[in-house]
């Protein structure tokens, strides 16, 4: 049995990738985002963090969350989130008989991808790489396109230029490193 280690650091800032189980089938997380937006601000009323940045792409979802001094279990956190978003949802997915006989739903992958972000070029790398996402992944060619990130909220704050990050290469900034 695989032994999962993960880095827990007090009040530590931590980038993540969580998938759906099926992928490139069903557009469920952008579907769903009202839905999914209640389920975090739930959780954040019960256990704080606070969401430096965050990108809701169809079939997975990348965020970065700094916890409060003090706090390390960013897990729990992800497993609500996980948990209470597969209650809301209508069961409609097929089950294999493993997820059947443990009462699981066929909604999320079993884990998800953690990353301790260990500096300021690590953070800016790993913001810049969430917010890049859906020009990636080929859903459009500007990320102020995407209606489901952070982004343009970073906009106002002058965090980013609105145009920052366009596949167009007139524009000054390509896909960050």
């Amino acid at each position: 049995m695989p032994n999962y280690r993960r880095n827990r650091i007090e009040g530590g800032c931590y980038f993540f990738t969580v998938n759906l189980l099926v992928r490139k089938q069903t557009p469920l997380l952008v579907n769903n985002i009202d839905l999914l937006r209640d389920v975090v601000k739930r959780v954040r009323t019960r256990y704080p963090f606070h969401i430096d940045g965050w990108v809701i792409l169809p079939d997975h979802m990348h965020c970065i969350w700094t916890l409060p001094l003090g706090d390390m279990d960013y897990s729990n956190r992800m497993r609500l989130i996980k948990g209470m978003l597969s209650k809301g949802l209508p069961k409609a997915e097929w089950l294999s008989p493993v997820r059947h006989r443990k009462g699981e739903r066929g909604i999320w992958q079993r884990r998800f991808w953690e990353h301790t972000v260990i500096d300021d070029k690590d953070y800016a790398a790993h913001m810049d790489y969430l917010h890049y996402n859906p020009v990636k992944h080929g859903y459009v060619d500007h990320v102020s396109e995407w209606p489901h990130s952070t982004f343009h909220a970073l906009v106002n704050k002058d965090v980013y230029p609105l145009n920052w990050g366009a596949v167009d290469a007139s524009l000054p900034v390509g896909e960050p490193g």
